[in-house]
């Protein structure tokens, strides 16, 4: 049996694709975030999380087509913003929170103290 060629473009989608979803708050409920297929890259992802449209995420899942799997990101996200934070303390209660309930390692924001006498 001859196969037929593909009608997906496969270079559009051999590539991970990240996903986010979303919670809209008791009268909307969760959704998966409607996303342009160039803004769902991991890079394009944590950058959104970090100064953008998620208020509120919930779950992160990747998934490649051509390779043929799907898996859940939240808690390997949770961990990349958790390191970012370390570093910068600008931060939402969301996403703290969000960071806190998925990242695998103990996230502890470091704040500066001053240092009387110091020059």
């Amino acid at each position: 049996m001859r196969s037929s060629p593909s009608i997906v473009p496969t270079d559009r989608l051999d590539r991970d694709i990240y996903l986010v979803l979303e919670d809209f708050g008791a009268r909307a409920g969760c959704a998966w975030r409607e996303t342009d297929e160039q803004d769902t890259d991991r890079r394009t992802i944590i950058r959104d999380l970090l100064s953008g449209p998620y208020a509120y995420p919930v779950r992160i899942v990747v998934f490649n087509a051509i390779e043929g799997y799907a898996r859940d990101a939240t808690s390997e996200i949770a961990d990349e913003l958790a390191k970012h934070f370390a570093t910068d303390p600008e931060i939402t209660p969301a996403l703290q929170a969000f960071i806190e309930a998925n990242a695998t390692r103990p996230f502890a924001l470091q704040l500066a103290l001053p240092l009387r006498g110091a020059a």
